[in-house]
């Protein structure tokens, strides 16, 4: 590639949140109906985001990873709009603060202090709950169930078809097969 040009060509288009107006926001997360976690980390619709921020912007907004973009009310947009603006803001400070002028040494896209993101298993800083994930592909979604399903755990695709009626469907189902 040469030039900006070339580099433009690399582009997949996707919306600068920080840049963005919430309709501008509104009109690219409802252009088709996807999953929440899809429609934020696809870089044709939002760039920059990724896998880690996406889990940590749902967390502060506290919507389900699955829930559809087209059925979402307006205060839900509204709250993910502000959570996807505060949570890139923090981390793009958090790390420019980190690496000063110095190229970032250690590129990773867990970090320690993330509330949900790359915390399996550990408690929830909001409410206490036990953090819990969805595998997919080579991807993995991290959320909190007490705070963005109420409570309702979301099915692992393949781990759920095959325990099928015996996959806990609560928190309270899965503590109580733990608990013994």
């Amino acid at each position: 590639m040469r030039g900006e040009a070339g580099l433009n060509g690399l582009d997949p288009g996707g919306l600068e949140v920080l840049d963005a107006s919430f309709d501008q926001f509104a009109a690219a997360l409802t252009a088709s109906n996807h999953t929440l976690k899809r429609s934020l980390t696809d870089p044709r619709t939002f760039s920059g985001i990724g896998n880690a921020y996406s889990d940590e912007i749902l967390f502060e907004a506290q919507l389900s990873p699955v829930a559809l973009t087209q059925k979402l009310s307006k205060d839900e947009i509204r709250r993910l709009f502000d959570a996807t603006r505060s949570t890139l803001t923090r981390w793009a400070d958090s790390l420019r603060a980190e690496t000063g002028d110095k190229f970032p040494e250690k590129v990773t896209a867990f970090r320690e202090n993330m509330a949900v993101h790359g915390r399996y298993k550990q408690a929830c800083v909001r409410c206490g709950a036990k953090i819990q994930r969805i595998r997919y592909a080579s991807n993995e979604t991290n959320y909190c169930a007490r705070c963005q399903t109420g409570g309702k755990l979301l099915a692992d695709r393949a781990l759920s078809r095959l325990l099928r009626e015996d996959w806990p469907r609560t928190l309270e189902e899965l503590e109580s097969l733990t608990v013994k």
